[in-house]
């Protein structure tokens, strides 16, 4: 009977776990990783222009 408790329990705290890993992803990881990678890419074609100057009209 104890047995059966504690993996009911275990099972209870893994699930809190998982929700509360999923709740951190997608409230905070994800969106500050989207602001990096777009800012990044930014900054990438800020560098390129800078030294290579800007595009030129269109062919």
């Amino acid at each position: 009977m104890s047995d059966t408790h504690a993996e009911g329990a275990e099972t209870t705290s893994r699930k809190r776990s998982e929700l509360r890993l999923f709740v951190f992803l997608v409230v905070f990881l994800f969106p500050i990783l989207a602001v990096a990678v777009v800012g990044g890419y930014g900054f990438l074609i800020w560098m390129t222009q800078l030294f290579l100057g800007p595009p030129g009209p269109p062919a």
